[in-house]
């Protein structure tokens, strides 16, 4: 009688075919659309590494799936941004976003000195609110915060909008924003 010498393997790729489809939207979410092997490579290693038999693996849930496919995402984004080839890198994304084709000098320079205007008005939040306000500006969700930083929806919710009119109320006081100057 043969056994399979890696019941891993098989029970691995099963959770695969039945997840991936989660996991092609969350690496889509984060902007890793054209990096999507690479996501599912990275959650495959990481599913592989944390079960133990194919028993286990067959029995992991689309929320732990979820989970896996999220983290292997930022750990992705993260590695790009220490390497400087990120092209979402916010200073980068916002000077994008607010400059013509062919900036001059002088919109080059003021965008780049809002944005240094706008990373200190978010550095001078209180400890608890600034994260989640950072990572609402990078474009997650409410709920992927909460469940990134392992609090409650309310807790999340009540810190997010504390904090932005916090940084509103900063960043019109340097004039900044609608209340402020043009």
């Amino acid at each position: 009688m043969a056994t399979d010498p890696d019941p891993i393997s098989p029970a691995l790729e099963g959770l695969l075919a039945r997840f991936g489809e989660t996991v092609r939207r969350v690496a889509q979410r984060h902007g890793l659309a054209g990096e999507v092997d690479d996501v599912l490579q990275e959650v495959r290693i990481r599913l592989w590494r944390a079960r133990a038999s194919g028993e286990r693996i067959e029995s992991a849930n689309a929320s732990y799936v979820y989970r896996t496919a999220v983290t292997a995402a930022l750990d992705l984004i993260r590695r790009r941004r220490a390497r400087k080839e990120d092209p979402m890198d916010p200073t980068t994304f916002a000077a994008q976003t607010t400059a013509t084709a062919d900036p001059t000098p002088a919109q080059a320079v003021e965008s780049s000195e809002t944005m240094r205007q706008v990373e200190e008005a978010v550095e001078g939040l209180s400890p608890t609110r600034r994260p989640v306000v950072r990572m609402y500006l990078a474009g997650y969700r409410q709920e992927e915060i909460a469940g990134l930083l392992g609090w409650s929806e309310p807790k999340t919710r009540n810190l997010l909008y504390r904090g932005l009119a916090d940084l509103r109320g900063r960043l019109g006081a340097l004039g900044i924003g609608p209340g402020g100057a043009p």
